[in-house]
């Protein structure tokens, strides 16, 4: 990550955007629509005066809140908080294991209900007492989680008490809801596979939206005017700065603590439905996809925001989902410099919730996943696999920067 930027591009920074910047986009979208509203976020992010060489935009893209989802945003000496988003940490998990395709039962509509019994999902009591989406008795690997995270916790809140108000160790394994899933899959080869998607869940909502408010404060405070409130920043050799990366970062560890947890009591279930151990080392793969990391490119010590991307360093193994009734894949990273060494997150939505709810029947969605043990209710249309982009054309579109290692196919969803 970056060294602190010198005093005077600091200064730079605070004292005006009115500057246009120089900075291009690179664009992975050949063959994939791109939607205007989309192109015009990525135009206004490129226009901020501490972008570091370009912004690199991945065939995922599809219109954000503050940065565009599928972007990939290289910065010296600000932060935007918006860009990296609330749901800080998101990313993946997947995992393969000793069974195969004969060890699973016949029906998996069992091996569902076992999931969803182990693993809290979804949101009721608007995320109050009785949230099914939370655990009621934190026990066992959730405790053990918390227990390496609070300390740092305690540090962050005493600072800013505000965010320490609400969900946050009783969301340690839990999935939460709209994209997030877990699912059971076959390779090329017919070998199980875990794969499960999910973030830091309300802790990780909290501070996000704390420090974006914080960084709009800052903005008014400094009379800045941006083209859109939501890519107010905070500065380098500020507290805000500091606390802003110390909490992200600690997010982060939450939301991958949060899938290795949920990991292992879906790696039980299986086990118990094909009555013999499932090991689950055989190969695991890890990955955020809503993130920042300190790293070197071109030449500079910078920060990069990943909002709906992958790191895909040389060799580095990733995780790019579909959609509940489409392949997905594991690569591995080219280290392609000019994406600084990244790749999408998934298909990436091809339309809102709300024009998917509006435009696909429930009929639609029941044949959009057959063959798929899953949900089948009007709640979860805005997730059918017609609301996505075409998988195909979004891997298409990233050979210079993957290579597939695995191909996946779903035969079990959890949705939230």
């Amino acid at each position: 990550m970056a060294t602190r930027a010198s005093a005077s591009g600091g200064e730079r920074v605070l004292r005006s955007i009115a500057g246009k910047n120089d900075s291009p986009i690179r664009w992975w979208t050949n063959g994939v629509a791109v939607e205007d509203e989309a192109r015009a976020q990525v135009q206004r992010i490129a226009a901020m005066p501490f972008i570091h060489r370009h912004v690199a935009v991945m065939p995922d893209v599809h219109l954000g809140k503050g940065a565009t989802v599928g972007s990939v945003i290289a910065t010296k000496g600000a932060v935007i908080p918006a860009a990296v988003g609330v749901d800080i940490g998101c990313g993946m998990m997947a995992v393969r294991t000793s069974a195969t395709a004969p060890d699973l039962p016949t029906s998996l509509a069992n091996l569902r209900s076992s999931i969803e019994r182990a693993v809290p999902h979804g949101r009721t009591d608007n995320g109050g007492r009785n949230d099914r989406g939370a655990r009621h008795q934190l026990t066992g690997p959730a405790l053990e989680a918390w227990h390496g995270l609070s300390d740092r916790f305690d540090v962050i809140v005493a600072k800013h008490p505000k965010i320490g108000g609400g969900n946050s160790a009783n969301h340690l394994g839990t999935l939460g809801t709209g994209n997030h899933f877990i699912e059971v899959c076959l390779d090329e080869a017919n070998r199980v596979w875990v794969m499960l998607h999910s973030g830091s869940r309300g802790v990780g909502n909290r501070i996000g939206s704390y420090f974006i408010e914080r960084a709009k404060e800052d903005m008014r405070r400094q009379g800045i005017e941006l083209p859109d409130a939501d890519l107010a920043y905070l500065t380098e050799r500020t507290q805000d700065f500091d606390d802003y990366v110390e909490a992200v970062s600690w997010a982060q560890d939450f939301a991958a603590k949060n899938r290795a947890v949920m990991m292992d009591a879906v790696l039980a279930q299986l086990a118990r439905a094909v009555g013999k151990p499932v090991a689950g080392t055989e190969q695991v793969v890890a990955c955020h996809h809503n993130y920042v990391s300190r790293e070197h490119h071109f030449g500079a010590d910078v920060l990069v925001t990943r909002k709906g991307a992958v790191s895909a360093r040389a060799g580095e193994l990733g995780i790019i989902p579909g959609s509940m009734g489409t392949r997905s894949y594991i690569v591995r990273g080219k280290g392609n410099p000019d994406s600084f060494a990244s790749c999408s997150h998934g298909a990436g939505r091809a339309m809102s919730r709300t024009a998917a709810r509006r435009r696909f029947t429930l009929a639609d969605h029941v044949r959009a996943v057959e063959g798929v043990e899953c949900r089948r209710d009007a709640a979860v249309i805005d997730e059918t696999p017609a609301a996505y982009k075409d998988i195909d054309a979004v891997m298409a579109a990233q050979t210079d920067l993957v290579a597939i290692e695995h191909t996946l196919r779903q035969v079990l969803c959890v949705k939230g």
